[in-house]
């Protein structure tokens, strides 16, 4: 093995495992709720989850450019500069935080209005969103952190980070809601335990090893103009990349539930095969924002070309290996989540679609996270709003004639498209 190909996998590797444990938060929610006696409280951490995935979403911007900037000054052996990002993207990520505490009643009343739950599960997704709101100090300081260390080139953090949230989220929802008699409450606690347990078990990791770095803080350098403009420009086109990605996904969403209770279901058992594919993605686009910025602050062309090319390498590899695992054995997971027979034959009509997804969309994760190591996050901006305009344009240009393949031809085209804007971008990058 290359040495790109393992300083690729170094990377890509423990990403994927911590992309593979996030939903399982959510998961251990549901299970321990789904044996409360009620659909109401299944009802209401999906209600509550969701709010909570799109909030975090949106400020993902923390993790995504603190990635960046860091991969670039780790390149350039610039370890006071590598503290001063992290200290600026904690301080912004807490002031977020704040903001939502604050705001939160009016962002929870604007939700569920929104949402349009029956009565009870608004009741008991509200009980749930007012326990863990007060987590967002955690989570913003989770995502700063682990943005940082994915810069320094090291991603067992997060992992260990991601394992601990879990095993912690378990262990206290089970004695909270078992052990004190709990329900929603007691769920909602355990989630907000695990999510500080997360920021301790981080700050423990980061003090072990970089304990060092901390005389680096200095005020006068930490508010420089020139960095501070840097920060809010890069974090600035996350942001807006991410609202595009966002109103995609939920209208994804929406315009199916608009066509009825079956066609929806068959939508979400369906996008369950993007969602995999994109863990696995992920953990490899990871691996180019760290060592894209390393090359670069480094000023090594020649070994930022090959890195790149390996990432496609294994781009190309795994879509055809997704796309045949799809084909063969698509069906039979599907019969595994669900045993309605309905969903099961309609979804049979839309699931040629599904194998489109691993080769239409793999250059769109790598290309990011490559834009990201770059911080050239103006053409990733750029790029995801060309293919959010051809998604909204295609699916209402053809809904009246192809119906529920419209959302799907739109979808596919999107994840094609921003590969291939990127891919015109990409090489300013590359030359």
């Amino acid at each position: 093995m290359n040495t790109h190909n393992r300083e690729i996998l170094q990377i890509a590797l423990p990403s994927i495992v911590s992309n593979i444990t996030v939903p399982l938060l959510g998961l251990i929610d549901a299970a321990i709720v789904g044996h409360l006696g009620a659909a109401s409280y299944i009802g209401a951490i999906a209600v509550g989850g969701m709010l909570f995935n799109i909030i975090y979403w949106i400020f993902g911007f923390l993790r995504m450019g603190t990635s960046g900037m860091t991969s670039q000054a780790y390149g350039q052996k610039d370890e006071a500069e590598t503290m001063r990002i992290l200290a600026r993207s904690m301080g912004v990520g807490m002031l977020i935080a704040l903001a939502l505490i604050i705001l939160q009643y009016p962002i929870e009343r604007i939700a569920f209005t929104l949402m349009k739950a029956t009565p009870e599960v608004e009741r008991l997704a509200s009980l749930y969103f007012r326990i863990c709101i007060w987590g967002a100090p955690a989570v913003l300081g989770l995502y700063s952190i682990s943005g940082w260390c994915i810069g320094m080139q090291n991603s067992r953090f997060p992992m260990y980070v991601a394992i601990t949230q879990n095993i912690v989220n378990i262990l206290a929802s089970l004695v909270l809601v078992y052990g004190f008699g709990m329900k929603i409450e007691g769920v909602a606690i355990g989630t907000l335990v695990a999510q500080y347990a997360g920021l301790l078990m981080a700050a423990w990791l980061w003090t072990s090893h970089f304990k060092r770095l901390l005389p680096y803080i200095q005020l006068q350098t930490l508010l420089a103009k020139g960095a501070i403009r840097r920060f809010f420009q890069v974090n600035r086109d996350i942001f807006f990349r991410t609202l595009c990605l966002v109103a995609v996904t939920m209208y994804f969403t929406s315009a199916g539930a608009a066509q009825g209770e079956v066609i929806l279901a068959v939508n979400t058992l369906l996008m369950h095969f993007f969602t995999f594919f994109s863990y696995i993605m992920d953990g490899f686009a990871y691996a180019g924002e760290a060592l894209v910025g390393k090359h670069l602050g480094a000023n090594d062309r020649p070994a930022l070309r090959q890195m790149v090319h390996q990432l496609f390498v294994w781009g190309i590899v795994l879509s055809l290996v997704f796309t045949l695992v799809y084909g063969i054995g698509g069906k039979v997971f599907l019969g595994l989540i669900t045993n309605e027979q309905s969903v099961i034959t309609a979804s049979s009509a839309y699931f040629y679609w599904v194998l489109a997804i691993p080769l239409a969309g793999f250059a769109a994760f790598l290309y990011d996270g490559i834009f990201i190591g770059a911080t050239a996050t103006h053409w990733m901006l750029r790029a995801m709003f060309i293919a959010s305009v051809a998604f909204f344009l295609i699916y209402y240009g053809c809904r009246g004639v192809i119906g529920n393949h419209a959302l799907w031809l739109a979808f596919i085209t999107y994840l094609a498209l921003r590969g291939i804007v990127q891919a015109f971008l990409g090489r300013k990058i590359l030359n």
